[in-house]
């Protein structure tokens, strides 16, 4: 008893203690001394707090010693080895923790180990953690609590996500993972490679566009996307994810996403589903920056320089480098994460590196693609093999010196692999992510693998996210390309299909044409 119960035997002294485990039969146990606590406290030297304290303490020490399992299960559920109190008797934890002198009063405790690191938890239950339980054990769905509430879906499970990272609650494994057979780990590459946990929808809600760029992939009419059908894809999006057990974000882009007519009211509405926003669009005028914070700061903003300030404005218009510097000052002063992005071309490689130094102070992250050659982008041209290969050591080498300078191109693993670094995730995090964790969604719901070339995969007005996530189409390009089954790099590679589909392979059968293994 005394490993159970070191703080009441302290409280009751030697002599009480001894004289009450006494008092108890040879086969009784721990329970049975929590109830002759109840039955003392009117006796002298018997703090009153002390039953409560007994049942905290074996709480504790159950949680300690029982045999719990922390296996993932399909669905959300309660940490097993949680332990829910309702004590007359508050601050009972800090008794235990540091001697703070509990206070009569109704007050919820809650033990536990901790699914990830097994440590013992304790501490009061706050409203929110009764909350997230009784959701759970109820078994109430977010949306229905949010509409009994007249609160946001953000705000419910934002409740929960408190409870999962408490430990309280334990989250099922996502359900988006590569088949381990089709993408085989070897050279030290990570098993988290094969499974993520955000699903991106890369959302093109309007072609209408401020700009005219040289390499733009699709210049085609479109008719914006009707705001009560945009309302739609939300809620199939939320139910898509919530089903796969994964948390959604959402790339509004375009075109110029801020030209979508009701844009503010859709991003509000994404924000209280409670995905994560980022925007992929044109320089903006502070205030409408400002204006898309106090909804929700997004977490990034991204906007395309293609070089130094004369080619860049060759390509996309007169101008636009000066505001897209003027645009990076403002993210910065909002505190907004806000990244660069480079279309790679044979005719801008050299200014690369250059345009990385000008913005070393000026954005949080630059980083680059390889032009996709289709739409008003075939006009242009890429390098060769040789001199990208080239390339890629010496920009590897400068982002050593340089902070800004990302890595994007699944390509790039080949030189780490070389030099025995760690990989990172390729350009979608998962290699080539077309179709698997993400898919881009045009303005009539048109859904294709990959944005940068056509890749049609189904249409999400007419057969939801789900229908058009699992259809053939959308498992072939997931697949990706069998030239490179066999390669040791492939679930954080597969190479670029845009650029394979624009130098007029097979993406299904032949590997990218620049890789260089």
């Amino acid at each position: 008893m005394t490993e159970i119960f070191p703080h009441c035997r302290s409280c009751l002294g030697a002599e009480a203690w001894n004289e009450m485990i006494g008092s108890m039969k040879e086969e009784a146990d721990p329970d049975d001394f929590v109830a002759l606590l109840s039955t003392r406290t009117s006796v002298g030297g018997v703090p009153p707090f002390l039953p409560d304290l007994a049942r905290l303490e074996l709480s504790l020490y159950r949680a300690a010693t029982g045999a719990v399992t922390f296996e993932a299960q399909d669905k959300v559920c309660v940490n097993p080895s949680l332990g829910l109190l309702r004590l007359s008797w508050k601050h009972l934890p800090d008794f235990i923790a540091s001697g703070v002198e509990p206070e009569e009063g109704p007050e919820f405790v809650v033990v536990f180990r901790h699914p990830n690191t097994g440590e013992l938890k304790t501490s009061v239950a706050a409203s929110d953690d009764l909350l997230a339980l009784k959701l759970i054990v109820e078994g109430v769905s977010s949306k229905e609590a949010a509409r009994q509430n007249k609160v946001s879906v953000a705000k419910v499970d934002s409740v929960l996500d408190r409870a999962f990272r408490k430990g309280l609650l334990i989250a099922p494994p996502s359900k988006i993972r590569r088949d381990p057979e089709a993408f085989p780990l070897g050279g030290g590459i990570d098993e988290a490679f094969l499974s993520t946990p955000v699903f991106t929808l890369q959302w093109h809600i309007t072609q209408a566009c401020d700009l005219h760029c040289k390499h733009c992939y699709d210049r085609t009419d479109r008719h914006p996307m009707k705001f009560s059908q945009a309302l739609k894809i939300l809620e199939d999006l939320y139910d898509f994810c919530r089903d796969r057990n994964v948390r959604g974000h959402i790339s509004f882009t375009g075109g110029n996403p801020l030209l979508y007519p009701r844009f503010m009211e859709l991003y509000r509405a994404a924000s209280e589903f409670g995905f994560t926003l980022a925007i992929l669009g044109n320089p903006a005028p502070r205030t409408k920056i400002e204006r898309i914070a106090a909804v929700e700061p997004p977490a990034f903003y991204q906007v395309s320089l293609e070089g130094l300030k004369q080619h860049n404005d060759e390509m996309r218009g007169p101008g636009h480098y000066d505001r897209v510097m003027k645009v990076l000052d403002v993210l910065k002063d909002l505190k907004i994460y806000s990244m660069v992005m480079l279309t790679l071309t044979r005719d801008n490689i050299e200014e690369v590196l250059p345009l990385a130094e000008e913005l070393r102070d000026k954005a949080d992250l630059f980083t680059f693609n390889r032009l996709s050659m289709v739409g008003e982008g075939a006009r242009l041209q890429l390098p060769t093999k040789e001199r990208y290969a080239a390339f890629l050591k010496e920009y590897l080498e400068a982002s050593k010196e340089n902070p800004v300078i990302a890595f994007k191109d699944n390509l790039i693993n080949i030189l780490l692999k070389e030099k025995g670094a760690d990989l990172f995730g390729g350009c979608a995090g998962f290699g080539c992510g077309a179709a698997f964790n993400f898919i881009s969604v045009l303005p009539e719901g048109e859904a294709h693998a990959c944005r940068k070339f056509p890749s049609p995969i189904g249409n999400v007005l007419e057969q939801g996210i789900s229908g058009v996530y699992e259809s053939d189409a959308a498992k072939k390009y997931r697949a990706g390309s069998a030239a490179c089954s066999e390669c040791a790099i492939r679930p954080v590679c597969g190479g670029c299909l845009a650029v394979s589909h624009s130098s007029g392979l097979n993406v299904f059968e032949e590997r990218d044409p620049f890789c260089f293994i």
